[in-house]
């Protein structure tokens, strides 16, 4: 695996394998990489010749008030697990080559209507940073495949979103949110939770479930499941941020002719904030009650 700290150097040393016709996917991480960001690596391998991971902690998706200057940075282990995944390319670019004139002069791209709620709403300008980030990556590397979690449901659709409406010529790829065996997502932030805060952050998981089979067994009254979760989360010790019963595409509430739900939640335990979902796929020739779930 070559490490590259520069977007010249690492478009050059990409750039024999493209004129070869070898094909490139890349998975844009912050690092403090955990099981899940290597099912990234091995779906990547799937699918291209070539596979970069980035590893940068972008601070523009940051709030004032959030977590930057502890946000977890594991670079050793993290070398070392992208090898034995088999990561050919490692980017590691620096705050200036990113933005060299800092962020507040640096171009920004803003995702219209899906970046403004859920997740949008609690980190404003959140999304904005994300989409800035990942466009400014997929720029450099110019990859045929891009993959990223399926945990950070919003984040993807915002992404899928921005690929589409500026023609990015990239195929991006969801990999289903890796777990513990407790059903926890896995997540950087996991880190953050003591001992007393790790047995309660899987309720989060089983409140989603709950709800899921709720609706797949018929129930329609969306406003009073998600109270209702939002009531089990604070009872179980979690402070509910939201929690919501949407349509997958649009993140907008289900409507007749929604074909995907997802029930989006984010919640903090102690100073740590969780997020996590699940899907529903909606039969359309069948009424409401039969539904498949994922």
């Amino acid at each position: 695996m070559k490490t590259y700290s520069t977007a010249a150097s690492l478009r050059a040393a990409l750039s024999s394998g493209k004129r070869a016709g070898k094909t490139v996917a890349f998975v844009p991480t912050m690092g403090n990489l955990h099981d899940g960001h290597l099912r990234l690596v091995q779906r990547a391998k799937q699918h291209a010749d070539i596979v970069v991971v980035s590893i940068f902690v972008n601070p523009l998706q940051f709030g004032a008030n959030e977590d930057l200057s502890s946000y977890p940075r594991t670079l050793a282990a993290d070398k070392e697990k992208l090898f034995a995944a088999g990561a050919q390319f490692l980017f590691l670019p620096h705050v200036n080559e990113i933005y060299p004139e800092g962020m507040d002069s640096h171009s920004k791209i803003a995702v219209p209507e899906l970046s403004d709620r859920h997740c949008g709403a609690s980190r404003p300008g959140h999304f904005t940073g994300v989409a800035t980030i990942v466009a400014k990556l997929f720029n450099i590397v110019q990859p045929d495949t891009a993959v990223f979690g399926e945990k950070d449901f919003q984040q993807l659709s915002v992404i899928r979103k921005m690929v589409r409406d500026l023609c990015m010529p990239i195929n991006i790829v969801g990999v289903a949110t890796a777990r513990s065996e407790d059903g926890l997502a896995l997540s950087s932030r996991n880190g953050y939770l003591n001992a007393e805060q790790r047995e309660i952050a899987p309720v989060l998981h089983r409140v989603l479930q709950e709800t899921r089979e709720a609706i797949a067994c018929g129930y329609d009254s969306y406003s009073k499941l998600e109270q209702h979760a939002k009531i089990s989360l604070n009872k179980a010790g979690l402070e509910s941020d939201y929690f919501t019963i949407c349509d997958a595409s649009t993140l907008r509430p289900v409507t007749a002719d929604t074909e995907e739900v997802v029930i989006l939640a984010a919640a903090k335990l102690g100073s740590t904030r969780l997020i996590d979902n699940v899907t529903l796929n909606v039969n359309p020739s069948a009424d409401w009650g039969m539904l498949a779930t994922n």
